[in-house]
């Protein structure tokens, strides 16, 4: 309006200009027109550009994988698999005592051989008996049982120092720290007071310590991972061993399943599904298969909206009685995110085969998978904004 208005008085102008004159408008009969006010249009919000378009569906698929790439040794079959089947994580597994600037030539040759693709790379650095990576530029980590005498705010520093130290190397993810509570701080529980890994025998200190070294890791630019969800702190076998391993004691309302929730709320994370079955809340399937405890109680009862990854699937006795492919259908199934095959990588490739199949023949399936893809490469953007 205002812009016809001054094409208008600039007509005028040239009209005096050239000795001319307007006809005066005749008088108007009745009430003066009004003129509607001006209106600015509606605002419009850019759409979000889907992560998956223009991605075939064994991409999508490899997106979803993590998979073990010694730390030192032959990486080759990680590489391959970033290479030739999409794969979109890897995990650096074992012992490495080659230091910061050797485990970063690590990475960037993983890296490498995903081309323009970015890559996920995460890592085990718990400290105490799990530590993947040390030498030069690593500090020795203690284990999570004397990190829990530690007051959490000085714990927190520290913890930004080995977060440090991981971001220098090219990690973005650190699987930690734990968020098991045990029963008590002896070696009655297998997978974590045999190794010292809790942080404490009560939910209370479990947040306070295991809390204080996720905020660490943030600080850090490192995302942490809580593990084992719902909890590893009541079994009696160690599922990367043993199979049945059962837990008869925790329930989808008690303190172990909601501390995961407390921890999980106070900023980005990752939280990893124990392959344990849980009598009290479903006794039918391992966690990691369980829409009950995946979709049900992580996802709806304790909203937790970031990524969800299995605990390893690919050399765990605990699911050793179903088939690869089974194994990955049944954790995306589940909801799931990310499928940890870190101790036997060569096995993402039946793995990738029978999830595109079911994809491929199984709309519904399908469907699952997309909403895992977006999740993961949308999530993963947010986790690694600088690489």
């Amino acid at each position: 309006m205002l812009r016809r208005s001054a094409s208008v008085c600039l007509a005028l102008v040239l009209l005096a200009l050239a000795g001319c004159s307007p006809s005066p408008a005749p008088a108007p009969s009745g009430p003066a027109p009004t003129t509607p006010a001006p209106t600015s249009p509606a605002p419009t919000t850019p759409a979000t550009p889907d992560p998956i378009a223009g991605m075939s569906l064994a991409e999508e698929v490899g997106a979803l994988f993590v998979v073990g790439a010694p730390a030192a040794g032959d990486d080759s079959t990680a590489r391959r698999l970033v290479r030739d089947r999409s794969v979109g994580g890897v995990f650096l597994s074992g012992r490495s005592t080659a230091g910061v600037a050797a485990t970063a030539r690590v990475v960037q040759r993983l890296r490498d051989a995903g081309g323009d693709r970015p890559l996920l790379v995460a890592t085990d650095q718990e400290g105490g008996q799990v530590q993947v990576l040390s030498g030069p530029g690593f500090d020795t980590i203690p284990s999570a049982l004397d990190q829990g005498a530690v007051d959490p705010a000085v714990l927190r520093g520290r913890a930004a120092g080995w977060g440090r130290q991981l971001r220098a190397a090219g990690v973005d993810v650190d699987l930690a720290p734990v968020a098991d509570v045990v029963r008590s701080a002896d070696a009655d529980n297998p997978p974590i007071a045999a190794f010292d890994r809790e942080y404490g025998t009560s939910a209370d200190a479990v947040a306070a310590h295991a809390g204080a070294v996720a905020d660490g890791l943030r600080d850090a630019g490192v995302t942490p991972t809580f593990k084992h969800f719902p909890g590893l702190g009541y079994v009696d076998g160690n599922t990367d061993t043993t199979a049945g391993v059962t837990d008869a004691v925790t329930g989808a309302d008690g303190p172990t399943a909601a501390s995961f929730a407390r921890l999980a709320a106070a900023g980005p994370s990752l939280v990893m599904v124990s392959s344990a079955i849980y009598a009290r809340i479903d006794g039918s399937a391992p966690a990691v298969f369980s829409p009950t405890v995946v979709t049900g109680l992580l996802r709806q009862q304790l909203a937790f909206d970031g990524l969800v990854i299995t605990d390893d699937i690919s050399g765990a006795t605990q699911l050793a009685a179903w088939s690869p492919a089974d194994r990955a259908i049944l954790a995306l199934t589940a909801g799931c995110d990310l499928l940890l095959v870190s101790r036997t990588p060569a096995v993402a490739d039946p793995m990738i085969d029978g999830v595109v199949a079911r994809a491929g023949s199984d709309p519904a399936f399908r469907t699952v998978v997309d909403a895992a893809a977006r999740r993961v490469l949308a999530g993963e953007a947010a986790l690694r904004p600088d690489r």
